[in-house]
């Protein structure tokens, strides 16, 4: 009974926290659009690029890592801001990663 309780409100915090939403609609809320796309560079580079580049390489967590943190250097001059749980949080962050590097 104890356990079915606490399932319950894990699953109604994550479903507040937005950690269902899909990869997509995640990165369209937090404005990752706005600097990258599919299949060709923008301001940042595309999707299928970042798949390319770390092909075969086990990175997500690096790469949750740094789109968190922001940066620049690894396709270009062009910084990307920070990107902080309020704007996508943990899980559809990773979720996220994980459909652009099977781009």
């Amino acid at each position: 009974m104890r356990s079915t309780k606490m399932l319950m409100m894990v699953s109604l915090a994550l479903a507040a926290a937005g950690a269902w939403a899909s990869p997509e609609e995640a990165m369209n809320k937090a404005g990752c659009m706005a600097c990258h796309t599919k299949d060709k560079k923008l301001v940042g580079p595309s999707f299928k690029d970042i798949a390319a580049k770390y092909k075969g390489q086990d990175v997500v967590a690096k790469l949750v890592e740094k789109v968190r943190k922001g940066g620049s250097g690894s396709f270009g001059p062009v910084p990307m801001a920070p990107n902080p749980p309020d704007k996508i949080n943990d899980a559809d962050l990773t979720e996220a990663v994980k459909l652009i590097l099977a781009s």
